[in-house]
């Protein structure tokens, strides 16, 4: 009887482990207090401008009008949906759309991860670090310098590059105007733009890469191209994995910017993406619940296309985000 006495249940087991559990994580905290202090400002951000915005999405079932509010707006279901879904433009936007940002997952993704590569095997180490900040510049210039620029050189009456064009076939090519140069003009940008800056994760990646491998590697006649073939490729796979997930997931996020800026009345039919019709419907149309539903379509493509990605790379046997 009195060992049945002095015997713990498992429920009071439980109990004692979780203050347990939860004493050594306010110790935790307790000791790494300032690096809690450094993730506020980020924190507040994200339910600043992420989380809180989320009540919005109610406008995208009613017919709301900003005198009304969204209490008083009068709900209407999926009527802003269906009109979406049925109109003229959907398709055009959605063909768009995956056209450019297939085209850069397919030109565009890789390109970080092989300038990285060919960084990795610069041994001199000054010269490598002025070329990093060389091509880091270009992340810094905004895209209204970058859309000027790319004017400047393209524009048919005395851009560079027609001049140029023009001196050997004798006519130009009115790359800013026409419909079928549109994508491969904001895939170059977005290339000259944005390769640079890209490498730094996959850099950091291969920092710490166990530099033994590539020894004992050299010890069995491996060159240059079989190091970066065997070794260094599988060591960043997984952050190559990530990074594609969460590229896959920006789909049909083109990025509003770029495309406004480069979008005019020639190249429309080509130009119009998701980003770009929200913002007219929206803002310059007053039709703000029709706009908030397509926007609403657009991140919920782009959450499946998350999951499903991350699904896929974890019954390939990786880690994926989560």
């Amino acid at each position: 009887m009195s060992k049945r006495k002095n015997e713990i249940s498992p429920e009071a087991l439980e109990i004692l482990s979780r203050e347990d559990k939860k004493k050594s994580m306010l110790k935790y905290i307790k000791q790494h207090k300032w690096l809690y202090v450094m993730l506020l400002p980020g924190l507040i951000y994200f339910i600043v401008f992420r989380y809180i915005p989320m009540f919005g999405i109610v406008i995208a079932f009613q017919n709301f009008s900003p005198f009304m509010g969204f209490l008083k707006s009068p709900f209407v279901g999926l009527l802003n949906f269906k009109n979406f879904f049925t109109g003229g433009d959907f398709w055009m936007l959605l063909t768009n759309t995956l056209g450019i940002s297939l085209l850069s997952l397919v030109l565009y993704f890789p390109a970080p991860v092989i300038l990285s590569l060919f960084l990795n095997e610069i041994r001199h180490d000054a010269y490598k670090r002025t070329i990093q900040t060389f091509i880091y510049i270009p992340h810094f210039v905004s895209w209204v310098i970058v859309a000027s620029l790319t004017y400047q050189l393209l524009n048919v009456n005395d851009g560079i590059i027609n001049m140029i064009i023009k001196s050997i076939t004798g006519s130009t090519v009115d790359i800013l105007g026409s419909p079928k140069y549109f994508r491969g003009l904001i895939i170059g940008q977005s290339i000259w733009k944005e390769t640079g800056y890209g490498t730094i994760v996959f850099l950091a990646a291969l920092s710490g890469v166990d530099m033994q491998l590539y020894e004992a590697a050299r010890v069995d006649g491996a060159g240059r191209w079989r190091l970066m073939w065997h070794i260094t490729l599988p060591t960043i796979k997984g952050t190559v994995i990530m990074m594609l997930i969460l590229r896959v997931g920006s789909i049909l996020n083109t990025g509003y910017e770029q495309i406004f800026l480069m979008r005019n009345e020639l190249n429309v039919s080509k130009a119009e993406v998701f980003d770009t019709y929200v913002y007219i419907k929206g803002i310059k149309n007053a039709q703000y619940s029709f706009s908030q539903a397509a926007g609403l379509f657009k991140s919920v493509v782009g959450m499946i296309m998350v999951l499903g990605a991350n699904w896929v790379a974890k019954k390939a046997g990786e880690s994926g985000i989560y």
